[in-house]
């Protein structure tokens, strides 16, 4: 059973679970923005500009903060792997078990009495750290060889 299980685990190289990395922090942050700047276009333009402010200022606070290291953190875990691993493994096993955690939580946000321009202004801090850090992916996965593709 465990062979057959094997044969059909989507392997990579090692190399490569950076890449997917960053692809989904960027895909889940630049989502997040669309909806925030969706929430966001209704408003007055000052208001529109200072709660993108304020998002720009907290998403790069928690990208400084908090997102940073978790990428680096990663990219170790990541750096110890054996040279072929599943493509899933860019991210730890219990990471799994919170993305419908954090999901649940966009969902609560999005559909509570929240004004959206403070619902916005969540949304947006969380795409931005997420895009900031996916940047550290992309930039480890472009100074690294893939040893063979």
């Amino acid at each position: 059973m465990k062979n057959t299980m094997e044969r059909y685990k989507p392997a990579v190289r090692r190399h490569w679970l950076v890449f997917a990395a960053g692809v989904e922090w960027s895909a889940v942050g630049v989502a997040l923005m669309a909806v925030a700047c969706y929430w966001l276009y209704p408003s007055t333009w000052p208001l529109r500009i200072a709660l993108a402010s304020l998002s720009v200022a907290l998403g790069v606070a928690m990208y400084l903060l908090a997102f940073s290291r978790l990428v680096r953190k990663n990219l170790k875990r990541i750096d110890c792997k054996p040279e072929r691993v599943c493509l899933f493994a860019f991210q730890e096993k219990r990471v799994y078990f919170l993305i419908p955690l954090m999901m649940a939580m966009g969902y609560t946000i999005r559909h509570s009495s929240l004004p959206k321009e403070i619902a916005a202004v969540v949304y947006f801090t969380m795409g931005l750290a997420l895009i900031l850090g996916s940047s550290l992916y992309f930039r480890q996965f472009s100074t690294t060889e893939s040893s063979g593709g």
